[in-house]
């Protein structure tokens, strides 16, 4: 993806045979660069819809690199706190109102001290209440659009959640989408997507780009040799340290970083 690209799904949720509540996911994947591991989630929308430990309706948004969970954004109902970064201008969570119609108190004390600070008695006025996005059985329109600071879901054209970028990943590694889980999917489309992206060959483009390839080795003596041990199917770890400090060797006159690779010993 690049910014300005959007992906939109057309679906509606369907009740899972056996269980309380359905639960679907929409995910962005990454190109999987090991054998034998699932490709890295960039962006892991999880809506569901009775809730799980909470009981009640959550959103979880998340990455997960290596089969590994990172920190999840739950939406759960209040909106984000005036003081909570924002993404684009947008907050993270949007605020939706209980099966009930009812308010959650942390969202209503939040609103109720915002009036007064602004001069408004009237809570009820300062924004219209959405219900939870999702219902089983009802057809609903998600896009979600790649910003500059991160991913933006509306669903049937209201915002719901932004998710900033993790440290880790560029946007243009969102190569594939992924939806799982109890949905029926009526259509999906995408727009205004990057016409070729080096890392559906990530070795042929190591090979290629003189951007991540290490410097020739100085004639003069240097001050500090790093050697770095990796098996042979780290190649994206290799990528993740290229990409990050070992740029600084690069730009060094008296350091020197390499690789060792699947180095093995014999007998004899």
């Amino acid at each position: 993806m690049a910014v300005g690209s959007r992906v939109t799904v057309v679906a509606r949720p369907r009740r899972r045979e056996g269980a309380a509540s359905s639960q679907f996911m929409v995910e962005l994947l990454g190109t999987k660069a090991v054998q034998g591991e699932e490709p890295p989630r960039i962006l892991h929308f999880n809506p569901r819809l009775a809730g799980d430990f909470t009981g009640r309706p959550v959103i979880e948004l998340n990455t997960c690199y290596r089969m590994q969970w990172a920190l999840p954004q739950r939406c759960e109902g209040p909106a984000s706190r005036p003081d909570d970064d924002r993404v684009d201008g947008e907050i993270k969570c949007e605020e939706w109102t209980r099966d009930d119609g009812a308010k959650t108190e942390e969202s209503s004390n939040i609103k109720w001290l915002l009036n007064t600070l602004i001069g408004k008695p009237e809570p009820d006025k300062v924004s219209v209440q959405q219900a939870y996005p999702f219902a089983e059985g009802k057809l609903f329109v998600l896009t979600i659009t790649a910003g500059l600071e991160g991913y933006h879901v509306n669903v049937d054209g209201q915002h719901v959640a932004s998710f900033p970028y993790r440290t880790g990943y560029n946007l243009e590694d969102a190569t594939g989408l992924s939806l799982n889980g109890d949905l029926d999917i009526e259509s999906i489309s995408a727009a205004h997507l990057p016409k070729s992206h080096p890392s559906f060959d990530p070795q042929r483009y190591l090979e290629m780009s003189e951007q991540w390839k290490a410097s020739p080795l100085p004639t003069e003596p240097v001050e500090l040799f790093i050697g770095i041990l990796s098996a042979a199917n780290h190649f994206a770890e290799r990528m993740a340290v290229r990409k990050s400090w070992m740029i600084a060797t690069r730009r060094s006159s008296n350091s020197v970083a390499r690789f060792f690779v699947a180095l093995v010993s014999t007998c004899g």
